[in-house]
């Protein structure tokens, strides 16, 4: 118990700080912020096992997020009949196209010896295809983002519950995550950061721009979600007789029928929102549990020594007859997966897919910022890294607003300085995460909780 008394320590002090957001904001607010911490920390483990376990460099964070977002349209959204009708068939005769060109390629490559000859046949399929793809996708686009566009314009999904795409994000992700690992993970560690950054954005630009995948930047809104609705919440029963017998101390004071009814109505209203929030924080709880067993597991098994090994001295490792480059490849897939869960559990949370709001700030490195400040190599340090650098990139407006007002109350309110100070308060945030690593790295290089190196 008293090797885990740091990280008790650190997870004690996070948590009432969240606490005390419930306190003296909201406890709504609270748990809005409990829920992303949670998703951030899946990002975070991902991350984490792709450097922390074996040295790799994935910038393209952002990317593989998108795709668990992705799927969740794919997975929950119910099909739109009209635009199967016009281009269904064309857009999976494309999917089939593009299916053959990569078993023939890896035919050619396996069949024929490097040569010209062998290059000449990879170009003309990949020429051959390309061709195909725009002939029959061509029109089969054009007519599937007419249909109804203002509401629709996409062939929408299966219409199966939201829970299935969390998997298939992670399924999602890991497929891409196995081709950019063939193209890029050759490359030196500071080229494979620049190309995997890129590739990211390409995903995103292609999510962004065919509607009639997920309607772009128009986004797909009214998502399922695994928790009830607020709206269906306050007209139930069960609920308002519950948030009534809670309650009932409070509402027993008020002598007027309808002060009391209104009083009643206003807590349903706010007791349905917490409500749903916690559903949410099970969900997610038990998907990082599950995760950091998993996780610990794997780091302290054979694979694990075996990776951190490859991590500390390739050479070394690859002439004990470990495959660098399989073990490198497995990794690569294995993070990338568990960040397309993230990304789905955060579209799922919203409620929402905004292709538009994948930026490499908010979706690469400060994920990469929450791994450095928990502590690379460390599980526990690097969901606390999630839950710390999310509670200050939340909280960092109205903490600087606070302190703004606090410092700036003896000049009037229409002071220059006081008004420009007020109004760039949301912008603390970079300031407060940029000053919250820079002491990490001052005083803490390895992170708060650093990497136990545990001696057999």
């Amino acid at each position: 118990m008293r090797k885990y008394e740091d990280i008790i320590t650190a997870y004690i002090i996070i948590l009432l700080l969240i606490s005390l957001v419930g306190i003296f904001q909201s406890w709504s607010t609270a748990l809005t912020i409990f829920n992303y911490c949670l998703i951030s920390a899946v990002m975070t483990i991902g991350a984490n096992i792709q450097w922390g376990y074996a040295g790799l460099i994935n910038f393209g964070i952002m990317g593989y997020t998108a795709l668990g977002g992705l799927a969740v349209v794919l997975v929950s959204v119910a099909p739109v009949p009209e635009a199967w009708r016009v281009g269904g068939i064309n857009m999976l005769s494309c999917v089939g196209i593009i299916i053959g060109m990569i078993f023939l390629i890896r035919y050619v490559l396996k069949k024929i010896t490097k040569s010209k000859k062998r290059n000449y046949l990879i170009t003309a399929i990949i020429l051959i295809g390309l061709l195909l793809l725009k002939i029959i996708s061509g029109p089969a686009i054009v007519n599937i983002e007419a249909v109804d566009p203002a509401k629709t314009g996409f062939l929408g999904g299966l219409g199966l519950p939201v829970l299935f795409s969390w998997i298939v994000g992670g399924l999602l992700a890991a497929g891409v995550a196995f081709i950019v690992g063939k193209v890029a993970l050759g490359l030196r560690a500071d080229y494979l950061a620049i190309a995997t950054l890129l590739i990211a954005e390409i995903v995103v630009s292609i999510i962004k721009h065919e509607d009639w995948l997920a309607r772009g930047v128009k986004n797909v809104i009214g998502l399922k979600r695994p928790a009830p609705y607020e709206v269906n919440l306050q007209n139930t029963t069960w609920f308002i007789d519950l948030i009534e017998k809670l309650n009932s101390g409070k509402l027993n004071l008020i002598n007027s029928l309808v002060d009391r009814q209104n009083t009643l109505n206003q807590l349903v209203i706010e007791a349905s929102s917490v409500f749903v929030k916690l559903c949410f924080a099970g969900l997610f709880l038990s998907v990082v549990i599950i995760l950091l067993l998993l996780t610990q597991k794997a780091l302290y098994s054979p694979w694990g020594r075996m990776m951190r090994a490859i991590r500390d001295n390739e050479e070394a490792a690859n002439a004990m007859g470990k495959n660098v480059v399989k073990q490198h490849l497995l990794i690569f897939i294995l993070g990338s997966a568990i960040v397309g869960i993230a990304g789905a559990m955060m579209v799922t949370n919203d409620g929402l897919f905004t292709p538009g709001s994948y930026r490499p700030m908010r979706y690469t490195f400060v994920i990469w910022v929450m791994v450095i400040v928990g502590g690379t190599g460390n599980n526990f340090g690097a969901i606390l890294g999630g839950f710390v650098v999310w509670f200050l990139w939340v909280q960092a407006a109205p903490l600087a607003l606070f302190f703004i007002e606090l410092f700036t109350s003896h000049l009037p309110e229409t002071n220059a300085i006081r008004m420009h100070l007020i109004e760039s308060a949301p912008y603390f945030r970079f300031l407060l995460v940029g000053l919250g690593l820079l002491i990490i790295m001052r005083y803490r290089p390895q992170g708060i909780l650093p990497e136990k190196v545990i001696k057999q």
